[in-house]
């Protein structure tokens, strides 16, 4: 629904929930949750009962984008970001007559940060995950800090993605701005700063700054010293369960969520996994929205090791979350079809693309328009599309995008296989449901059946399940995380051997060009 949409209609709306039936507000036997996903091209959000069943006709949505700048920046304003909260928020209660929302989720991008003053006023922009302009400072970061012993208690990289260096560049470019500032948070805390006025991070929105030791679940000393930071200008780490209320003037002006809980952020992509049912190691959530992840979530402690291709972040006090992120995924998709002028219809475009045979197009893409995360960590990376010839056409620009993106995929699942062996790879977000062809492509490259997921706002869902079990009201997160299945795509062993060499000629072009650093 759109925010316009959502503010058109109020009244008794249904709860549905896969296939769960419908039943009406007042039917409902437990609380109402309201859960809010802020992405980044759009924030949604929407009202669920107390065992996860969304409340069907609440939801709005705004969308929201990032800004881009030639250098590689990508920055947002988090005044802007409130107030698409604000808005969608106004929207889901403006369709319910409920007065018996008791408390609130909020799933948000992770790597984001902004520098705020004493007042908690913003004094820079948001600088966001895909903004690759540090990549200086990754190389002063690796000649000053043993980066495989660092990737190991933090779970990160040194990356431009990350708060390191991110910082250390802010530190050296903008020294007012530094001076001045007197918090560093992320969007996520910023909103619940906002709301009420604490300033609290959840262990999940920390551990993908780069900056949090993901063992003791504790700011990371070392790291802090090196970028300059003290633990006083950062936001305080929660505790399990913590929980704060609206200040006083949201409170009036959202009566609906007078005394309602509002617990700390949850990083998108955990949400995720709770909301498509990968809680442990038996399935891996493949998610390709506007950029890309593969992860497989575990309760228990972090592994002592990881693979150089992957990151460990955590959803709580008690699980963690490895895997790995392409910068590009379906937001790549998109730019294709609109700067090729791909006109065609949409249905139609996608019958020509499930039609061409696996690597015909005689094309190699390196997919970092974004610049890259995973598997080899370059600051330096950027898009590349080699051998255009007089008949390549634009379709084959976009066919031979696709499976490059795939290639990258089939490299963070190769990581994996020491985690999660032989798991189950359960497949969400619209780009994948935009295009059947694309799906099967994956199925095909990764040589493994791919199921996509039913869940409706798998982030969003993910977050309210999460805050249901920091609240108490269940004690079984698995037994409520349980999606429906639609289309399962199976692998055709005919084209493995054609994709195989797609992905060699791709790690050919990507050490030729790129280069590579272990």
């Amino acid at each position: 629904e759109t925010l316009n949409e959502a503010r058109s209609a109020r009244g008794d709306a249904a709860v549905s929930h896969q296939g769960a039936g419908e039943i009406t507000e007042r039917e409902a036997r437990t609380p109402l949750v309201l859960g809010i996903d802020v992405g980044t091209s759009s924030v949604r959000a929407a009202l669920y009962d107390g065992r996860g069943r969304e409340v069907a006709g609440t939801q709005a949505r705004v969308a929201r984008s990032f800004r881009t700048t030639r250098d590689g920046g990508a920055e947002d304003d988090a005044e802007d970001i409130v107030g698409q909260v604000e808005a969608v928020i106004d929207g889901v209660l403006a369709r319910t007559s409920s007065t018996r929302v008791e408390a609130f989720a909020l799933a948000c991008f992770w790597h984001s940060l902004v520098g705020v003053d004493g007042e908690g006023r913003a004094l820079t922009p948001v600088y966001g995950w895909a903004d690759t302009r540090a990549a200086r400072e990754v190389e002063e970061l690796r000649r000053r800090f043993d980066e495989r012993e660092t990737h190991a208690r933090t779970g990160c990289r040194f990356h431009p993605g990350y708060w390191p260096a991110k910082l250390l560049r802010l530190r050296r470019n903008s020294p007012d701005a530094w001076r001045s500032v007197a918090r560093w948070v992320s969007p996520a805390e910023f909103i619940t700063h906002r709301f009420t006025g604490e300033w609290a991070a959840s262990v999940s929105m920390a551990s993908g700054t780069g900056l949090l030791n993901q063992r003791l679940c504790e700011w990371d000393a070392g790291m802090l010293d090196g970028v300059g930071v003290s633990p006083e200008q950062l936001p305080s780490l929660a505790p399990a369960g913590w929980a704060a209320s609206l200040e006083e003037r949201y409170a009036r002006r959202w009566p609906q969520l007078r005394g309602a809980r509002l617990f700390p952020a949850v990083g998108d992509g955990a949400a995720n996994n709770v909301g498509v049912g990968c809680v442990g190691r038996d399935a891996l959530a493949l998610m390709v929205g506007t950029s890309g992840a593969m992860r497989v979530m575990w309760e228990g402690e972090p592994p002592g090791e990881l693979p150089p291709a992957l990151w460990c972040y955590r959803a709580d006090h008690s699980r963690v979350l490895v895997g790995g992120a392409l910068s590009d995924g379906g937001g790549l998709r998109v730019w294709m079809r609109e700067s090729l002028s791909l006109g065609v219809e949409a249905e139609a475009l996608e019958q020509e693309l499930a039609s061409m045979e696996p690597d015909s197009h005689g094309l190699t893409i390196l997919p970092f328009w974004a610049g890259e995360r995973s598997t080899n960590w370059s600051e330096h990376a950027r898009g590349a599309i080699l051998g255009l010839t007089m008949h390549t056409r634009p379709v084959d620009i976009l066919r031979a995008s696709l499976e490059a993106i795939a290639y990258r995929f089939a490299l963070i699942a190769e990581a994996l296989d020491c985690f999660a062996p032989g798991a189950e790879i359960r497949a969400s977000g619209g780009a994948l449901t935009a295009s059947p062809a694309w799906a099967q492509i994956l199925s095909d490259v990764l040589n493994r059946p791919v199921k996509l997921t039913q869940a409706r706002e798998a982030s969003i869902l993910g977050a309210v399940l999460l805050a249901l079990e920091a609240s108490g009201a269940v004690e079984n997160l698995a037994s409520l995380s349980q999606p429906s299945f639609g289309d399962t795509y199976t692998p055709e062993p005919s084209r493995r051997e054609r994709y195989r060499e797609g992905l060699d000629r791709q790690q050919q072009a990507y050490h030729a060009i790129v280069g590579q650093r272990a």
